[in-house]
Formats: structure tokens, sequence, C-alpha cells
């Protein structure tokens, strides 16, 4: 392809609005355009980086077993109504009605539809186990879209459904699954990390996702550098730390005078104790209820592992008014005489004695309150967030914090959907049985996004040849010069003969502008032709990520290029 035939077109200056690299370098080398908060257009060379990365997609998924098919992006929003998800999704899922008044939606998955589609063939344990998958555009009305590809709200999506006869077959679908994204990322040259992590909005029992390593992701796991135990922080646990003050018997209640005092570490100073010595009271609303959670002082409260307790649908912390209207007293609250709303405890409580908790009336706390003796909760459970330093529950090292990318996600649904939906198959004996299913979905722009910011540098992407749209820059300088053309001609010739992907540069632009865009787009070889080359029947050859550059003759350049190439 001919830079003059393409549509091409860089930007000299780091747009504003950029908040990652993969962002910046996007928008700057032309490849995306912003058309509103999470929704882009993407130009030809960011198509076809694409179209790359889902050819890599395809060819693992057919090796694993799966079988592609297309499934509606719009679907009547009954359907969700049916399995409950309508409302797990809350706002984030895109309504709308069509010129009936039928209400429909976007779909940001297609369980239930892939469900369906396979109760109309799978009919027999002979039909089983099977993979259906497909990309498809995905839409969730994000609240805060950011970082450019990464978090959007319209994207195109690889996601596969399984269906298996019992737990083993589900395993080994499910193992096979996680080998074919291995694949997948060790193609795209991205060092992820296999993590345990919670299911959402998804369901299932079990569920990892794979996370690149990177600063700017928004995604935390948790990793322990002794026994490999890896975790999202939303799903991880640890060894809650044991205060040295935790010992000692139990006192008598007593009243103190805490004026002033409504936060965990303003009660702790003023009363000089460990913020570990206190019990923290925090509310939430819960499908339409009020929820009293308590968690040590010195740890805080995971909301998905509460959400996942209290088997809850929507959660979001209380607002002032709904807090008040429960009769609570916010800063001087604890579970003491609660009756009125439902709560629920960590079980960090059960770790230390003598706790200083909120007396329930203003400028008052009470000292030496403990559990079970003075307080009782409707739920006890695992509802703190483990930290970086906490100690693996596996091993007993201390574990390891760092953010990062989340690039892919599987899932063991089990038989909810088969359940809800009637697809059953009739096994062995003659008896009906609703398949067990496992979901598996890559995001893929945000894997294009990942692999930008694993290579960059600060000139400007540095993409490995089965991502980056082209895998040669031919650049000919002063193309006013015809020996210059006539050559850089032949050697594109050349290269697109041997299977070589090559943009052509063949603009009436300067040599810094031209070797500028080559460093900015990333292509993992560059190639110059120039009048200096030509005076010694050479080209320039360069890789993206080497420092210097060799000379070879015009008919060595193929296969110095080749050479970098298969690196």
């Amino acid at each position: 392809m001919r830079v003059t035939q393409s549509l091409f077109r860089t930007q000299r200056s780091d747009p504003g609005e950029a908040e990652t690299p993969s962002h910046r370098l996007l928008l700057k080398a032309g490849m995306v355009q912003q058309v509103a908060a999470g929704i882009y257009s993407y130009g030809p060379l960011a198509q076809r980086s694409l179209a790359k990365i889902q050819t890599i997609i395809r060819e693992e998924m057919d090796a694993a077993g799966g079988l592609e098919v297309k499934l509606p992006a719009l679907q009547p929003r009954e359907l969700w109504q049916t399995s409950g998800r309508d409302q797990a999704f809350g706002p984030d899922m895109l309504r709308l009605q069509d010129r009936r008044g039928r209400e429909m939606v976007m779909a940001p998955t297609h369980e239930e539809t892939v469900t369906l589609l396979a109760r109309q063939f799978i009919q027999s344990y002979r039909d089983l186990p099977r993979i259906l998958y497909q990309i498809q555009t995905k839409f969730r009305d994000e609240p805060r879209p950011r970082a450019g590809l990464i978090r959007v709200r319209e994207f195109d999506m690889k996601d596969a459904y399984s269906f298996d006869a019992d737990e083993a077959s589900l395993e080994r679908t499910y193992q096979r699954m996680v080998q074919a994204y291995l694949n997948i990322f060790g193609r795209c040259r991205l060092p992820v990390v296999q993590v345990e992590a919670d299911s959402g909005a998804i369901g299932g029992k079990d569920s990892h996702e794979f996370i690149l390593p990177t600063p700017v992701g928004e995604d935390v796991m948790l990793q322990c550098p002794g026994c490999g135990y890896a975790a999202n922080v939303e799903r991880a646990v640890a060894q809650k730390p044991t205060p040295t003050e935790s010992q000692g018997e139990p006192l008598p209640l007593e009243e103190v005078h805490t004026p002033n005092t409504t936060t965990i570490e303003a009660v702790a100073d003023y009363l000089r104790i460990p913020t570990s010595k206190t019990l923290k009271a925090v509310f939430y609303w819960v499908d339409g209820h009020m929820v009293f959670a308590t968690v040590r002082g010195d740890l805080t409260i995971n909301e998905i592992k509460l959400k996942r307790a209290l088997n809850a649908q929507e959660l979001r912390p209380a607002t002032d008014a709904e807090v008040a209207g429960a009769g609570l007293v916010a800063g001087y609250a604890s579970p003491i005489g609660l009756t009125s709303v439902r709560t629920v405890a960590d079980d960090s409580v059960q770790t230390g004695s003598n706790f200083v908790v909120g007396a329930n009336k203003p400028q008052f706390h009470l000292r030496n309150a403990n559990y079970p003796r003075d307080f009782q909760v409707d739920l006890l459970a695992d509802i703190a967030a483990a930290q970086e330093g906490h100690l693996c529950v596996h091993c007993g090292a201390p574990l390891r914090s760092e953010r990062g990318i989340e690039v892919g996600h599987v899932f063991k649904l089990g038989t909810f959907f088969s359940e809800i939906l009637g697809l059953t198959y009739l096994g062995a004996q003659g008896t009906p049985q609703p398949s067990i299913m496992g979901c598996y979905g890559i995001g893929v722009g945000r894997l294009l996004a990942a692999s930008i910011e694993q290579h960059h540098d600060e000139r400007g992407m540095c993409l490995p040849p089965a991502v980056a749209p082209y895998q040669v820059y031919l650049a000919a300088l002063n193309v006013e010069n015809p020996a210059v053309v006539q050559a850089a001609t032949d050697v594109y010739a050349r290269l697109t003969r041997a299977g070589a992907q090559v943009l052509f540069d063949d603009r009436s632009e300067s040599a810094g502008v031209k070797l500028n865009d080559a460093d900015l787009m990333g292509f993992p070889v560059r190639v110059v032709v120039s009048p200096r080359t030509l005076r010694s029947e050479a080209v320039e050859v360069k890789a993206r990520t080497d420092s210097e550059a060799t000379t070879p003759p015009i008919e060595e350049a193929t296969a110095a290029v080749q050479a970098i190439l298969e690196r």
C-alpha cells in the first residue's frame, strides 16, 4: 500500500485528551478518532491491526475446537428479564424501544442468545461437548469511559461459550480454552498473568482473568512470590493481620465521650489506640434496603466480596438521607443493639478483643466491645479487602500488589442459563439433564491497546509483527529524484513478492517527517531509500527496536528484512 493512496495523517503534537500511552499514540498516529466518550471510529491502520488480532483469535479458537457463529446485538429485553440479568447489569445495559413499543436491549454479552441457539441443536449426550464462539460488537454504557480503547462503550469482543455433559468434561474444556488464550497472548507478545477473579454480572462459580502488568491498568492484582498464588484484588483472600494487642480478657462495656471524632483515624488518635482496636461501620443500600457492615478499623471493606456474600443485585454506598432515615448516627454507629437494619460483619471482628465502637449517639463511643458477647450480626463472612503485605493463605509469604489491564476473562457458568432457558440433553440413561456451560471473552480493541502499552517507547509504538498494521515501513527520501523513486519502487516490489506487508511512503515530505512517522507508527522494520544509499546501491534497514541500522545491497534487502521479522 502506498501512503498517497491510503487515508493517512499523523499529528505533530500530543493530543491533550489522551490519558495513557496507547490512547496518545493511537490518536497521534491517526489510527482512531473519538466520536463521543467511549465511542471511536477506526482508520485503515487500526482496522488492519484489529483484523490481524481477529485472525489470531480465530486460528486458536478453531484449533481448540470452536465453531464460529454470529448472534444478534439487538435483543428483546424480556430475554434478559427471564434470566434475571436485566437488573444485574443495571444502567450499564443500553435499553430502547422499537417502533412497536417493544422493549429491546443492545447486548453487553450473549449468554442468553447462545443458550437459545444451542438448545435447538443439542439434544443428546452425543452432541456434547461443543464450543461456539463469535467476534461481535458489544455495548456497555460505561459510567466513566477512559484510556482510549481500554474502557469504551462500543467494542468488538470474541466471546465463546462451551456446553458439556458433566463437571469433568467442563474442566477439560476450560483448560483447553485457557491454553488457547495463552497461545493468543503469546502470539501477540503479551506477558500476561493468569489470576483468580470475580464473576460479576456474568455469573458462575469459578473464573480467571488474564492481566497484562502495566502501571496504567485499572485492575489491581495480588501475587504471592512464594507459591505463585495470584488473584484480582476483588477476589483475593489473605491472612488478616493479627494485632499484637489482640489478646485480653473481655472487659465491661464503658461509654466514653469522643467529641468530633467521626472517623476511625480521629477516634484512634483521640483515645491513643491503634486503629486495629476499633470497629468500622459502613452503610450500604442493597437491593432497596439498608445494610450495616462492620470491619476491623485497620482494614477496608471489599464491596465485591460484600455483594457476593449478600447475593445482591445492586449495592452502593447509602446516602446521608438514607442513613438518617434508618435511624443511624453517622460517625458514631455500631451494631450493638441494632435490630432495625440487616447487619453483616467481616470475620476480623473475631480477631481481637475489647474494641472501640460507636455508641449509637452523637459524640460518644463504647470501649471494650466484643463479638459475640455484645453484638451479633445477620451474616459473618470475609468481606475485607486483601492488601499488599498481607500474608498468603497458602504459604504465608507477603503478597505483592501490581496494576494491570484485563485482556481476557474465562468463567465456569454451571447450569444457570441451561436451567432458566431450558437447554437440556438426554443422558446415556435417557433422562434429561441441563448442560453445564462455560464462557470465555477477549476484547479485540483492548488487546490492541494493551499491545501498544506493552510495546512503545518515547518516540512511538514498537508493535510486534503479529499486531502491526504493516510489517515494513518503506520510506523514499527525496521523491523528486527519479532514481530514488525507481529504486524504492523496485524494493517495494521485491518485498511484496516475498510476502512482506509493506507501507510505501511515497509522499513529498521531508526526511524528518517520514522518519518521525516511521517511529511513531512503530512497524517492526524500517527501510529507507535515499540519494545517499543509492551511491552505494544499497538501502538502509533498521528494526524499530534497534539503535543502529544496516545498509545491505538492494538485492539483499529482502533477506535482511525477513531476518528481522523472524527474530
